[in-house]
């Protein structure tokens, strides 16, 4: 029997409790455990405190992570549910990624009062995004449309859009879900031709590597084809560029044991994209991703990534 309460790390907005919330039900139902053996810790990122500009600006992804990864190695908490697409390729000492939960939908939604397409907006129409990747894409495909910066969490945005501050906006599809929004969407991006970025759709679990007690736990939780999806995108994302200051998308798909792949870079006015596809056996997973982020890092030449 446990003798504390097993401490959950999580930021505090809607879609990261609806996420730790998660994390805590399936770990109860599997091990019989009950609400009280469960602390659910809020920690305040920098991400979130920094509204007023792009992320990219002051230090990209691990942003979303730093304060809550310092507290699991001073032990303040056992264990951090994150959204995989905010995790940094590089972890601190000590740290691992020990679990993924079941992915969600990976798709991007399109959210508008005025079309029922990114395609249908009139022209010159104003979308808001603060992913570069998104932003990138949009330009790819309407090179019209003026895309502005769009801070916030799901609320504060489709706040805004309701308000008119946009035409339109995009948002993860698994979160809208998660967060019981599904209605809220317009219509879904084809992954074909509007690639998410790496992880979109999957919680992953961090803890300390070394604790024996808590990787007991999650390894009941744990989703094998989620991890190995994951490895071949985070290992296709640390060749290129592990922060958020380059548009990149990517995406691994299971079919019994093959895994396919595809990623693509873009110039942030969305002018030039470069593509790739891989496939191999899933447990070359990693490596199949390396392999895509070289090649890829070939193709577009050395200056590319540069923006």
């Amino acid at each position: 029997m446990q003798s504390k309460p097993l401490r959950i790390g999580t930021r505090g907005s809607a879609l990261a409790l609806a996420q730790a919330q998660e994390t805590k039900a399936r770990l109860m139902a599997a091990h019989g455990m009950a609400e009280e053996a469960f602390e659910i810790v809020v920690i305040k990122t920098s991400g979130d405190q920094i509204q007023d500009r792009p992320l990219s600006e002051v230090g990209g992804k691990g942003l979303f992570t730093k304060e809550i990864e310092e507290a699991l190695i001073d032990e303040r908490i056992d264990l951090a549910v994150h959204s995989s697409k905010d995790m940094p390729t590089v972890l601190p000492d000590g740290l691992a990624l020990t679990a993924f939960l079941p992915r969600e939908d990976v798709r991007d939604a399109f959210i508008s009062p005025k079309a029922k397409t990114l395609m249908d907006l009139p022209q010159n129409a104003v979308v808001g995004s603060s992913s570069l990747r998104r932003q990138a894409m949009i330009k790819r495909l309407r090179p019209d449309i003026d895309v502005v910066m769009y801070r916030g969490n799901v609320q504060t945005r489709l706040k805004k859009l309701a308000e008119g501050q946009v035409d339109a906006t995009l948002l993860a599809y698994a979160g809208l879900k998660r967060l019981g929004l599904g209605d809220v969407v317009t219509s879904l991006l084809d992954e074909d031709e509007f690639l998410p970025a790496v992880g979109q759709g999957a919680i992953c679990i961090e803890s300390r590597a070394n604790d024996e007690a808590t990787l007991k736990l999650l390894s009941a939780i744990h989703d094998e084809g989620t991890q190995l999806r994951l490895d071949a995108e985070r290992a296709f994302l640390a060749v290129l560029d592990g922060s958020c200051r380059t548009p990149i998308g990517g995406l691994a798909l299971l079919d019994g044991d093959k895994l396919s792949f595809r990623g693509i870079v873009i110039k942030p006015d969305g002018s030039v994209a470069h593509e790739i596809a891989r496939e191999g056996v899933a447990e070359d997973a990693a490596t199949i991703g390396r392999e895509a982020g070289e090649a890829l890092k070939a193709m577009a030449g050395p200056n590319f990534l540069d923006g």
